[in-house]
Formats: structure tokens, C-alpha cells, sequence
């Protein structure tokens, strides 16, 4: 992953996932933050296997060439036919142990997590990271819990002061500073790159709120 954690990590959804990422992409070059960047590659449920394979290869041949971090979450085995640098599971995903032995040891695994018990479990399992939240209200994904706060992430964040944490749900270019300052390695966001109507904007105004 380079020496630097990727302070910004976009999470694919929308109806054009792989023009918002080339803009992501590019905005980071154009700020020379291409380490500072990671792209996650996540699907619906009903999406197939080929179709998630086809997008994880897409994105990642926009991630490769500029260095940028390329993860798959959820389905580990669509990560390593593509080749990516590792994946993320989610509470009703592989257990982190079960994970890391499908990735191996020198991939990237993030697990989710909401308190500083589970962020500490995930540690122990293997994981490289943590994703913390809702932070925030979000709409981007249905059946969440309510929301944690800046102050409930930052909690997390001190339990593992050696793994980091990755804030995720309703995060903007305005409240992401905070989180960082509580604490948090990084933010994750969808909608605020993948619907923005300028992506490649929306991603140095994020890149540069994090920096």
C-alpha cells in the first residue's frame, strides 16, 4: 500500500462506477495523491460473480498504472481472480480470521466494525483495518444502524491506536476534517464522488479536506 494509508477511500455504486473512479483517479494524480487514494469495489447482492469480476478487472486497470490502492469488499474470491490488493468484509461476510487465510498474509483485509471490543477482535483476527460507522446519516445503503458520531469514532480509533480506521456513512468534504481529527486514518465515501456531478471535483475537494 505504499508508505502512507490511503486517507480517501471510494466505495463504487451509481449508475456509471467506472467514469467515477477514472475521474477519482485522475484527481488524485493531478493533486500527486495517488498513495493517498484507494478504491473499493462493491457490488449489489443480485450482481453475478461475472459481472463483479468484470468491474474489480476495470477499475483495477484504472487503479494500476497510477499506484492506487484497489480493493474488493465482500466477494474475496472475485479480489484474487482480479488480482487486487486485498478486500473487505462485512459482518455478514467470512469471519476476518477466515478471511486473512483466503487473502493470505500479505494482502489487505478491512473488516467492519462499530465498537472498540469488535475493532479490537478484528485486530487480533488479522485485519489491516478497521471500517467504523455510520458516522453520519447516510441514504447511500438501507437496514443501517444509527448513526455513531465523530466522538464514537474517535473512541474506536483510540482502542486500536496501531490499526486504522476508516470512517464511513454520510461523510462529505465538510465533516471529514473532523473525523480525522477524532482520530480516524481515513473516510469512505460513495455518493458524495459516485453522484456528484463533477467526480473528478468532488474527489480533490475530499482529498484535500483529509490531506
Amino acid at each position: 500500500m505504499g508508505p502512507v494509508f490511503p486517507h480517501l477511500h471510494l466505495i463504487t455504486g451509481g449508475q456509471d462506477p467506472l467514469a467515477a473512479v477514472a475521474a477519482a483517479v485522475a484527481a488524485a494524480s493531478r493533486l500527486g495523491a495517488t498513495d493517498r487514494l484507494a478504491i473499493q469495489v462493491r457490488v449489489e447482492d443480485h450482481v453475478t460473480d461475472r459481472d463483479a469480476y468484470e468491474l474489480a478487472d476495470a477499475v483495477l486497470e484504472l487503479c494500476r498504472p497510477h499506484g492506487v490502492l484497489c480493493l474488493v469488499n465482500d466477494r474475496l474470491h472475485v479480489a484474487l481472480a482480479v488480482g487486487a490488493d486485498g478486500g473487505h468484509v462485512g459482518a455478514a461476510d467470512l469471519p476476518v480470521a477466515a478471511a486473512r487465510r483466503v487473502l493470505g498474509s500479505s494482502a489487505m483485509l478491512g473488516a467492519t466494525c462499530r465498537d472498540a471490543d469488535a475493532a479490537r477482535a478484528a485486530r487480533r483476527a488479522g485485519a489491516s483495518y478497521l471500517g467504523v460507522g455510520p458516522a453520519f446519516a447516510t441514504t447511500t445503503k438501507t437496514g443501517l444502524p444509527d448513526p455513531l458520531g465523530v466522538d464514537a469514532i474517535g473512541v474506536v480509533a483510540a482502542a486500536v491506536p496501531d490499526t486504522p480506521i476508516v470512517a464511513i456513512g454520510g461523510v462529505t468534504a465538510k465533516n471529514a476534517a473532523g473525523l480525522r481529527a477524532a482520530g480516524a486514518a481515513a473516510v469512505a465515501v460513495v455518493g458524495a464522488i459516485m453522484n456528484a456531478t463533477d467526480p473528478l471535483r468532488a474527489t480533490e475537494e475530499l482529498l484535500e479536506a483529509v490531506a
